[in-house]
């Protein structure tokens, strides 16, 4: 049962003041969160070789692998366009990107000397941030910052719940499937995101909480969820190093730089105004020695080993001892 107006009132007058939170999270001096700015900014500025390059059409879904040790560079080749990315350890998928664990170790928005980190029981890093053409972004006057950890990507779940697959007859070839004697939009980032990682013997399962890389988002007074339009010009881009052997995967968002979005079969027309490619590069170190000379070694999972506090017998005996 709620408490009345006059009692709800009476609480907030008793509260006391509360201090300056500080963070639950801070690194300590070689704690994992504590990158050696140096070494990255070395890595960051040496000479690179390039190992694969492509474009993403706008409304479409790719995955490729990443070396341990690569750097790997997505950029807005025509303009602002936003993209959901995904991450797996590419020799094992049960690993994979954690965006909530990311948030709470480094921020809800993400920037240079960040780190992307894997889902339990791993628990490492799975890329680190080593270039931002948006770090000056900061916080907009509504509260938005930019590299987006509180959301995740658009479906056509929730785009079916919100608008009941209002989609017109005449639409049906141009706007995906029918089902129930409705029409429904087919390339929302979850959707482009399964067909790109099916090649790789992923499925749907598979696709986590992304993170909204040029996505400017924030809540408001109320905590409620907001998305601005992405700040990106032709050619700003970020980096990442992969920290571990990856599989990685990217959709051009349909909602392209978030400044015509909306929901339902006029809004996925109107937005596609504003929806640009996105790049991928991926390179290798040119000076094959820098990484070893900083100690860089690929991440390692938490040693941890997970009994919580549980014994299982091997046999008979064991069990009954």
């Amino acid at each position: 049962m709620s408490p009345s107006n006059e009692e709800a009132e009476a609480r907030l007058k008793a509260r006391k003041p509360i201090p300056k939170p500080k963070p639950a999270y801070l690194p300590v001096a070689g704690s994992p969160l504590a990158v050696d700015q140096d070494l990255y900014r070395a890595i960051a500025q040496a000479p690179r070789i390039l190992l694969e390059e492509f474009v993403l059409p706008i409304r479409s879904g790719r995955a490729w692998r990443a070396p341990a040790g690569s750097i790997v560079r997505i950029s807005t080749p025509e303009g602002p366009q936003v993209g959901d990315l995904n991450l797996w350890n590419a020799h094992n998928p049960r690993e994979h990107f954690w965006a909530a664990r990311t948030k709470q170790l480094h921020a809800s928005h993400v920037s240079t000397y960040d780190r992307l980190w894997s889902n339990l029981p791993y628990m490492r890093p799975m890329a680190t941030i080593i270039g931002d053409s948006l770090s000056w972004y900061g916080v907009d006057e509504t509260g938005g910052r930019v590299h987006d950890l509180l959301g995740t990507g658009c479906d056509g779940y929730i785009s079916s719940v919100l608008t009941a697959g209002e989609v017109t007859d005449e639409d049906e070839n141009e706007y995906g499937g029918k089902e129930d004697g409705r029409n429904y939009y087919d390339f929302h980032c979850r959707s482009n995101l399964t067909r790109a990682v099916l090649p790789f013997g992923l499925n749907e399962s598979d696709v986590h909480d992304v993170i909204n890389i040029f996505q400017v988002t924030g809540l408001d007074e109320h905590g409620r969820y907001f998305m601005n339009p992405c700040p990106a010009q032709k050619g700003d881009y970020i980096e990442f190093l992969a920290e571990q052997d990856l599989l990685m995967a990217l959709s051009t968002c349909p909602g392209g730089d978030l400044s015509l979005w909306g929901f339902g079969a006029a809004s996925e027309k109107e937005m596609i105004k504003c929806c640009r490619p996105l790049q991928v590069q991926i390179f290798r170190i040119g000076d094959q020695h820098l990484l070893q000379r900083g100690g860089w070694r690929p991440a390692v999972p938490a040693p941890y080993r997970g009994m919580h506090g549980m014994f299982v017998p091997e046999g008979e005996y064991q069990a009954t001892k």
